[in-house]
C-alpha cells in the first residue's frame, strides 16, 4: 500500500500519515508534485532486465515519452540478492536535486522517495503501479532499503540520463530509511 508521511523539517514524528492514493496525490500535487496510480499489469519481476521490462512497457513508455517530451529512458530492477545493492543505495541516498524533472514509473515492489520542501519533508513510499513526478530544483532522496525490490522506469529530457546535485545537507540522515518492504522479505 503507498503511504505519504509529512514531517516537520526539525521533528521525526509524522505530522500527518495518508494511504488513500487520492489523499496522497492531492497533497503531493499542493506542492507540485505528480503522483498516479498507472497499470502495471505485466509480469515483471525485480531483477529482470531493462530490455525485457522496456519491451513489456513500450506503449506507456512512447506515451509518456511524447506528452512530455521525454528523451531518455532507463530501468532500474534490484532485488535483494543483487551483489552492487549496497553502492546502488549510497549512490541515492543523500539530498540532492536535478536540473529536470525526476519521473519514475514503479512496476513491481516498492521504494522510498522524500522531498524536502517548504520547511516540510514529504516521505513517499511509492509501490507497484505509482508514477511520482518530482519537479526540477525539488531537493529530495530516494531509498530502497537494505534489501532492495523494485522495478522503476525512469524518464528524463536530458538524455545523460540520471546527473545529481547534492545540497551537501544531513537532513538524510536524520529521517526514518526504508525497511525490507514486504515483497522483499517474501522473495528471500
Amino acid at each position: 500500500m503507498s503511504r505519504l508521511r509529512v514531517y516537520d523539517e526539525t521533528n521525526h514524528t509524522p505530522l500527518i500519515t495518508l494511504t488513500d492514493h487520492a489523499d496522497i496525490a492531492r497533497e503531493l500535487n499542493a506542492i507540485g508534485v505528480r503522483f498516479e496510480q498507472w497499470e502495471a499489469s505485466q509480469p515483471i519481476q525485480p531483477g529482470a532486465s531493462q530490455e525485457d521490462v522496456i519491451a513489456a512497457y513500450r506503449s506507456d513508455i512512447d506515451r509518456l515519452m511524447k506528452e512530455n517530451g521525454y528523451q531518455a529512458v532507463d530501468v532500474i530492477s534490484l532485488k535483494p540478492d543483487h551483489p552492487d545493492r549496497a553502492a546502488f543505495r549510497s549512490k541515492f541516498l543523500n539530498e540532492h536535486t536535478h536540473s529536470e524533472d525526476e519521473v519514475r514509473f514503479f512496476v513491481a515492489g516498492a521504494g522510498q522517495f522524500t522531498l524536502h520542501k517548504n520547511g516540510k519533508v514529504f516521505e513517499v513510499l511509492c509501490e507497484k503501479g505509482d508514477l511520482i513526478g518530482v519537479p526540477d530544483g525539488t531537493r529530495h532522496w530516494f531509498d530502497m532499503s537494505a534489501s532492495p525490490y523494485f522495478v522503476a522506469i525512469r524518464l528524463f529530457t536530458n538524455i545523460e540520463g540520471w546527473v545529481a546535485s547534492f545540497t551537501g545537507e544531513d537532513i538524510a540522515e536524520r529521517f526514518p530509511r526504508m525497511d525490507p518492504h514486504p515483497s522483499a522479505v517474501s522473495a528471500s
